[in-house]
């Protein structure tokens, strides 16, 4: 059987158990903009601000976040991380996000940028199986720490342009991440990274996701989005990334963002800013049209 996929959008949050979709009365007209599940429960990030949890089904608020603007979300065993806009990190202890200082602080963050100007934001962040923390900054690499928060070690050259970073599920010292120069992986724990775009029609790359043994992939020609695809690859043993064909169009206008491609085992599944999402139940190799017409999409969660 399917897990059920949680899609957050601009105007509310769906969910799509099998082939059964339904929005959450409760998220109606406001934007889920980021999604993470721990041991017992699913959390979501409304409009920037409220954080809000499932318990058995049920959606109620559970804290209200400190400007500035939150952007993602992930479980730790050391707590819900939150990450924010001007590049922040905050922790959720009991009901309260508290600032976790030492990433306010670390080596490296004064050469942190964006091209437009503004402030870095942390964009993704992701947790090894041992709790080794790796928080993806844009623009500034890859930060890591392996004490909880209480210190932080930069990872990943900043003008790769990092755009997610992924932990592997079962192998700590593995991490993958999608950047504006291809696809990197790690596998001793981020000390040292290798860079491919051999199979990619591009090299621009916003999503990553790891499916039962393939590494899922975005490619589009630049940020606005033109010729956007998916692509797989075998996390072991792979050399070079295939297209992903099978009922899916021959090109996407928008980009596979950060946050938009999921997996669990071999279902993957994927959100497009039209509102479309396509699933996958066998690791990437076959495709179908799961849902279409929502609001403009921002996040997909499995679980």
């Amino acid at each position: 059987m399917d897990s059920k996929i949680f899609i957050g959008t601009t105007s509310g949050l769906w969910t799509l158990d099998g082939d059964t979709s339904r929005q959450l009365d409760a998220f109606a007209g406001h934007a889920v903009t980021a999604l993470a599940r721990d041991a017992a429960h699913t959390w979501a990030l409304v409009d920037g601000s409220a954080l809000w949890r499932e318990d058995d089904g049920a959606w109620t608020p559970h804290a209200t976040l400190p400007r500035p603007p939150a952007t993602c979300l992930a479980a730790s065993p050391h707590g819900l991380l939150i990450g924010t806009e001007q590049a922040h990190l905050f922790r959720l202890t009991d009901r309260a996000p508290a600032r976790i200082d030492a990433f306010d602080t670390m080596d490296g963050r004064d050469a942190w940028y964006t091209p437009w100007g503004d402030p870095a934001d942390v964009r993704s962040i992701a947790v090894a199986r041992e709790g080794t923390i790796h928080v993806n900054v844009h623009v500034g690499g890859v930060a890591r720490s392996r004490d909880g928060g209480a210190s932080w070690t930069p990872t990943v050259d900043i003008e790769q342009d990092v755009h997610q970073v992924l932990a592997h599920p079962r192998s700590p010292r593995v991490v993958l991440v999608a950047s504006a120069e291809g696809f990197g992986i790690s596998r001793d724990g981020g000390d040292s990274w290798t860079f491919s775009t051999a199979g990619l029609h591009a090299h621009y790359s916003r999503a990553v996701a790891l499916g039962d043994a393939h590494v899922l992939l975005s490619a589009a020609t630049g940020f606005r989005g033109r010729r956007s695809a998916l692509y797989r690859m075998p996390l072991e043993g792979g050399t070079r990334f295939e297209r992903c064909r099978d009922d899916l169009p021959q090109w996407f206008d928008d980009n596979i963002d950060t946050g938009c491609l999921a997996a669990a085992g071999a279902l993957v599944v994927f959100g497009i800013a039209d509102g479309r999402v396509y699933r996958s139940r066998d690791d990437g190799v076959h495709w179908e049209l799961a849902i279409k017409g929502l609001p403009q999409i921002g996040c997909v969660l499995v679980g």
